[in-house]
């Protein structure tokens, strides 16, 4: 059977939602309604976790893109449930707030479906808790793997084409202004320029990216990969000639043999 046949017939149970912050979260971004070209309005963000049948003792948070504006809440987030779960992941889905202003509101919600996954851990088999992002979802991953505490600290990041810096020079511009602004302090631009955040206390990285990536240049994930190399973090860097942005789990991605194959290897070594 062919690889692209078997992707498609791969199937995932229905998720187990989560409401992260069922008494109220503890900041707000200011929207109340979903306006008309405005960004998403994520009334209660929320878990999907789709618990393995056959646990390898590893789990997922998964954020997907969206220009911190919107959520790829399908190629980069719930598509590929059944694949991880093939390989004995608990996989989920993390429906985040936007900024809208509020430049921590998503890292809240990141840490705090980190902190509920861990709570569960017990009940879904799992020692090891990874964080996982596509496009802009990539620097929330980032973020939240090099802005932690002991209760919040990832085991392992995967980054699809991630945007990793603010940087004006090589930055997305479109999520930089969504999460601080048209004119933001340097402190600010700085503390969320990731790869100036890594420490030898970052987790380990799988990054992918191609290298016509006209939407989030590749320096980004160069960059980070010899931030992390620097502070001796074990790092894995993909970059694939042709695929653009966006590609996530779909399968007109003519790589994505490579990097699931690849990827499957990784949490494998890692996971020993």
């Amino acid at each position: 059977m062919s690889f692209i046949m078997l992707s498609s017939i791969l199937c995932a149970q229905k998720p187990i939602e989560i409401k992260l912050w069922p008494d109220g979260a503890p900041n707000d971004n200011g929207i109340k309604e979903q306006k008309e070209n405005g960004p998403i309005y994520v009334a209660e963000p929320t878990l999907y976790v789709y618990p393995a049948e056959n646990p390898n003792g590893m789990a997922i948070v998964a954020c997907p893109g969206g220009g911190y504006y919107h959520l790829a809440t399908a190629h980069e987030g719930h598509d590929m449930a059944a694949w991880f779960n093939s390989l004995g992941i608990t996989y989920s889905v993390l429906i985040y707030r936007m900024p809208n202003g509020n430049n921590e509101v998503p890292l809240s919600d990141a840490h705090q479906a980190i902190r509920i996954m861990r709570e569960k851990a017990q009940e879904w088999n799992f020692s090891k808790l990874g964080i996982m992002g596509s496009s802009a979802g990539g620097h929330l991953a980032s973020t939240a793997a090099t802005h932690f505490d002991e209760s919040t600290r990832p085991d392992f990041q995967i980054l699809f084409y991630p945007v990793i810096t603010m940087d004006k020079r090589y930055t997305h511009m479109g999520s930089r202004n969504n999460l601080l602004g048209n004119n933001p302090d340097e402190k600010l631009v700085d503390k969320y320029c990731n790869e100036k955040q890594v420490t030898p206390q970052t987790p380990p990285a799988f990054i992918m990216h191609s290298s016509d990536d006209k939407t989030v240049p590749v320096e980004n994930s160069i960059n980070y990969y010899m931030s992390l190399v620097k502070n001796g973090v074990p790092a894995s860097l993909h970059t694939y000639p042709i695929g653009g942005h966006g590609w996530g789990f779909r399968d007109n991605f003519i790589y994505k043999r490579q990097w699931t194959g690849e990827l499957e290897k990784w949490l494998r070594e890692i996971n020993k």
